[in-house]
């Protein structure tokens, strides 16, 4: 794949919907791609998501632009050993796609299973790399069905993966076009600085075209700091790159502590003359 004469990618956000509203000519003017972070923690999927489902109606009536939302993560990790707990998860990502039915939503970004001690330890204990995928089907079967029942595409997120190619072979190992990779480029720099993982644009060729949804925050390989594009220490030219060479249209979504200091991050990836 090449990027000959492509036109430059366009940036969209991961934001809280108060936020939204405060970007809200920035996001419009070119409908661009929206992640919406209010429905991921389990008081709110157990309380009041749907007024704050109506809410983000209201709040998105005549944008046209692609729209995601961050599925539940907290507290759980999707490869759990324990069939009681991969009961719970499969409930809450279920939770999750009933928030994405009610907005019109057509992604729902999951966390991968693999950590650190996987990337040690799984091919040195019996089935340790079956078993992790496993167990993983067996959590997200029913989620992915429902998935594919409502349109939606599952996006999974890297969080300590080190070798960016399990998660793609656990993404292609449900053979459904409702499950594809994410990448949140801060957590891949943390890998790569912190555990010996390669560098961010390496996350990117591993993925190519499975890759449907970005991250894009700026750290220094130590944390995961979700600072502003600028303030860290990320190589944002080899990351547009690889994007460019081996990839179609992911939603790249700047996912920042600082929300409402959004257009600085904005402006320095524009200025970089690196997406508009």
């Amino acid at each position: 794949m090449t990027n000959s004469a492509r036109p430059l990618p366009l940036l969209g956000a991961a934001l809280d919907l108060d936020i939204v509203e405060l970007h809200r000519d920035w996001l419009f003017e070119r409908n661009r791609d929206l992640e919406l972070q209010d429905f991921f923690e389990a008081q709110v999927l157990d309380g009041d998501w749907r007024e704050r489902a109506e809410r983000a109606k209201r709040v998105l009536a005549g944008w046209s632009g692609r729209l995601g939302i961050h599925g539940p993560f907290w507290g759980f990790k999707i490869d759990s050993e324990d069939p009681e707990i991969r009961a719970v998860v499969t409930s809450r990502l279920l939770q999750g796609l009933e928030a994405v039915e009610a907005i019109g939503a057509t992604q729902m970004v999951i966390h991968s299973p693999y950590t650190t001690w996987d990337a040690n330890n799984m091919d040195y204990n019996r089935r340790g790399r079956e078993s992790i995928v496993e167990r993983t089907h067996q959590t997200l079967a029913a989620v992915v069905k429902r998935a594919e029942d409502i349109g939606c595409t599952l996006v999974m997120e890297n969080i300590e993966d080190k070798d960016p190619h399990d998660r793609v072979a656990l993404v292609k190992s449900f053979d459904s076009e409702a499950i594809r990779v994410s990448l949140d480029v801060g957590h891949a720099l943390y890998a790569h600085k912190s555990t010996g993982a390669p560098p961010v644009d390496y996350y990117v060729r591993a993925a190519g075209s499975l890759l449907h949804h970005v991250h894009v925050q700026d750290a220094d390989g130590h944390a995961d700091r979700h600072w502003l594009p600028g303030e860290g220490s990320m190589l944002w030219p080899a990351f547009f790159k690889a994007v460019a060479d081996w990839c179609e249209t992911p939603r790249l979504l700047i996912e920042v502590k600082n929300q409402a200091g959004l257009m600085k991050g904005v402006g320095h990836l524009t200025g970089l003359g690196l997406a508009e």
